[in-house]
């Protein structure tokens, strides 16, 4: 649903010289910049009866008129999801997250989300931002999520995972077999044509992966990840970059590839795998009240050890032939 409304306005002489979104910021505080920005794009703000650009500069007495089109955001309702708590107090709740299960509400998951199912076990966490989540994974990667329980400890987690301070390990399938570990210090931005993708470039945001080897099979490889950064699809992209995608991921992972010779229980097992083959399985962090530290794990889901299993078992039987 939208609702629109009108702001005529005129620039006082101490903003002159701002960039038109700028002042606009300042004159309509209650609007994010972002979205003043995106009515100046669209053509819905106009200076002395003309469309202007964003970056354009604005003078004392300037008229501007505010055609604000507002989307109406209905709040997230609580949903009896069950969820696997590993852990919970006053400050904290650390829940393992099955694949499947979408973190927040957003364009094509409108409820049935992490989200929905906090706020049902913890009603109270409503008046936290997104019902305290600090940190997200994606819709069909497992385990270990932290989430504030009141306001000291969201906005020390906040910081805690700006400053890098809480450690959070994976463990994953990626097609290829591995020599040994390494670290991924490449940038991440949105993909330029294909919108729902992320990408290495070099306009993008600093991200650093560490990997390591765990177990080396004929044609693929487990490997344990440990993030510095937290970006988008983080681990999918720099797994891809070095040309060794996650098993199953349906946006980064391309063609199904199966190892010449497979055995049916292998082969089976790779072509009903359709998630990216990552858990997060070690999550280690401060406690926001007592400073004492803490760390979880989460084993991996029964789809992700079966598939392990069939690869160790086709691997066991190659080296037996």
């Amino acid at each position: 649903m939208q609702t629109h409304r009108q702001h005529e306005l005129r620039i006082p002489d101490a903003l002159t010289g701002l960039r038109l979104d700028a002042a606009l910021a300042q004159l309509l505080p209650e609007y994010s910049r972002s979205r003043i920005k995106a009515w100046i794009v669209s053509g819905q703000v106009t200076v002395n009866g003309a469309a202007c650009k964003p970056r354009e500069t604005v003078h004392g007495g300037d008229a501007i008129v505010v055609d604000a089109v507002i989307e109406t955001v209905v709040a997230p309702r609580p949903q009896a999801i069950a969820l696997d708590v590993v852990f919970a107090d006053e400050s904290i709740i650390v829940v393992n997250k099955p694949a499947g299960l979408v973190v927040h509400p957003g364009a094509g998951n409108p409820d049935r989300t992490l989200q929905n199912a906090l706020l049902h076990y913890r009603p109270d966490l409503a008046h936290l931002p997104r019902a305290g989540i600090v940190h997200r994974l994606d819709k069909d990667t497992s385990g270990l999520m932290v989430v504030a329980a009141s306001v000291a400890a969201h906005t020390e987690l906040v910081s805690a995972m700006a400053g890098r301070r809480i450690v959070r390990e994976y463990e994953a399938v990626c097609v290829g077999a591995l020599t040994g570990g390494g670290r991924v210090d490449q940038p991440i931005g949105r993909h330029p044509v294909e919108r729902t993708r992320m990408a290495v470039r070099r306009d993008g945001r600093a991200a650093v992966t560490h990997y390591r080897l765990r177990q080396r099979f004929r044609a693929h490889s487990y490997v344990g990840v440990r993030l510095e950064t937290g970006r988008t699809h983080q681990i999918r992209v720099h797994m891809a970059w070095l040309r060794h995608p996650l098993v199953g991921d349906p946006l980064y992972g391309g063609r199904l590839q199966i190892p010449a010779g497979a055995g049916a229980d292998l082969e089976a097992a790779l072509r009903s795998f359709r998630r990216q083959a990552l858990h997060a399985c070690r999550l280690g962090l401060s406690h926001p009240d007592s400073g004492e530290e803490m760390i979880w794990t989460a084993p991996a889901p029964a789809d992700f050890a079966a598939l392990l299993e069939a690869l160790q078992q086709d691997s066991a039987a190659r080296a037996s032939g």
